[in-house]
């Protein structure tokens, strides 16, 4: 291979390694990352009634895992904790184990992990083949047409919200949660 021949060679795999540092970089939610530093801060839990006045969760659709439509309407009486994730998110994946140990300690609250399914980023498949290999024990559930993410207004991942069993919204947190601040959560809407 002659010096002209190695010289394009080495530029375009330059070239190459750039785009795919832009691409990274731009599927980065920088939301996300400082939300989660704020909450590493932080440690608490927002409440969304600050006033004493109780928020009705809004109602959406999701898929279950085998292509059935849940309603969050399903499950009015217990208490819900909705937590919006995706795969490709970092600090979703670092939050999953304690979600997991929650979900074993509290049998009474129903843990909705709503998969961020846009069908480009993020697929069935992808998250179904993610929580089959870390052994997770939670159902998950795949808002494909991402109406509950619209309905929440979620903007960064992941988020978490509490709801109550009369289907009021009582707490919500942005950006990862550590299991202690779960439990908080939880017990805001168990007492």
């Amino acid at each position: 291979m002659n010096k002209q021949t190695k010289r394009i060679l080495i530029s375009a795999l330059l070239v190459l390694l750039l785009a795919l540092a832009a691409v990274v970089y731009s599927a980065c939610d920088k939301e996300t990352i400082d939300q989660a530093e704020s909450n590493e801060q932080s440690e608490t839990v927002s409440h969304e009634d600050s006033n004493s006045n109780t928020v009705a969760a809004p109602d959406f659709t999701v898929l279950d895992e085998d292509g059935n439509q849940v309603k969050l309407s399903d499950y009015k009486g217990k208490p819900v904790v909705l937590n919006f994730w995706a795969t490709w998110c970092g600090y979703c994946k670092m939050e999953m184990p304690d979600f997991d140990t929650a979900y074993a300690k509290y049998p009474d609250v129903q843990f909705l992990m709503v998969n961020v399914t846009d069908g480009v980023n993020e697929t069935v498949e992808k998250a179904k083949a993610y929580v089959e290999a870390e052994g997770f024990s939670f159902e998950i559930f795949f808002d494909v047409k991402l109406e509950a993410v619209s309905r929440y207004g979620v903007t960064g991942y992941p988020t978490t919200f509490f709801i109550d069993k009369d289907g009021n919204a009582v707490a919500k947190q942005s950006g990862m949660l550590k299991l202690d601040v779960l439990e908080k959560g939880i017990a805001m809407i168990t007492e």
